[in-house]
């Protein structure tokens, strides 16, 4: 299963999981935070993730927005410029590369919302927790890409009935978008091989992807900077940044 302890990425593990990808007709990608840290885009529980002494999870709820809508958007507004200034990695990079590759076959399901897989090339993505870039509106629930920052005015409202508009991603309380996680979990349990990689793919039901092709007996490669609960689980476990990674499993 997992490799030695610690999981380093020395070059067996890698060629191990180069080897598996190459071998693969149907890759599936699940990525998180770790991999939009890498071009600059904070993340919730890392050192920062602290705003205006809120932290995150006060802020990403429901509960919040109703209770003080101005406080939420000003946060997002300020997440906005922030991603706004991030690029594309060549861990994003490499895996517009991979989906070139494979075309059909592949599947990249994300827990970021900044859209950097799209910058780098990446089509075939299913957003899991929705895009910071998109607002919904609360009343008649149209939604529109918006990718000024500022926003002209906080919070915005609808142009069409206007009602308050929220930004298009998963709050905490939140389901998932069934047909997104459906299609992710469906694709993981039939895949060729999983990456996880930049998450440590413990929170439900994001996480249940992974579990989908463990269970099923599908070859797992993780790739973080930490070991996570899968890492004794998986098949190969390399540890380092994706950026770094990533390219070197997939190659030019």
């Amino acid at each position: 299963m997992g490799d030695e302890p610690g999981g380093a990425a020395d070059d067996s593990a890698v060629a191990r999981a180069r080897a598996l990808l190459d071998a693969a007709r149907r890759v599936v990608v699940l990525t998180g935070a770790g991999v939009s840290a890498e071009s600059g885009v904070p993340t919730f529980r890392g050192q920062g993730g602290l705003w205006r002494s809120h932290r995150p999870e006060e802020l990403a709820t429901p509960e919040a927005f109703a209770r003080d809508p101005e406080l939420v958007w000003s946060w997002y507004d300020w997440r906005r410029h922030t991603v706004g200034q991030a690029r594309p990695n060549p861990g994003h990079e490499a895996l517009a590369r991979l989906e070139a590759r494979l075309g059909d076959g592949f599947l990249l399901a994300t827990q970021n919302v900044d859209r950097l897989h799209q910058q780098a090339g990446s089509r075939r993505v299913r957003e899991l927790h929705g895009s910071i870039w998109v607002l919904r509106c609360t009343g008649c629930e149209r939604e529109r890409e918006d990718r000024a920052t500022p926003l002209p005015s906080l919070p915005p409202r609808c142009a069409a009935c206007g009602a308050l508009e929220r930004p298009g991603v998963v709050w905490f309380g939140e389901s998932l978008p069934a047909d997104a996680l459906g299609e992710a979990l469906r694709a993981a349990a039939t895949c060729d091989a999983l990456v996880v990689a930049g998450t440590s793919a413990v929170v439900y039901p994001a996480a249940g992807v992974a579990v989908a092709a463990l269970r099923a007996g599908r070859p797992v490669i993780e790739v973080n900077l930490d070991p996570t609960d899968l890492s004794g689980q998986v098949t190969v476990s390399l540890r380092g940044k994706t950026g770094e990674l990533l390219p070197r499993l997939v190659g030019a």
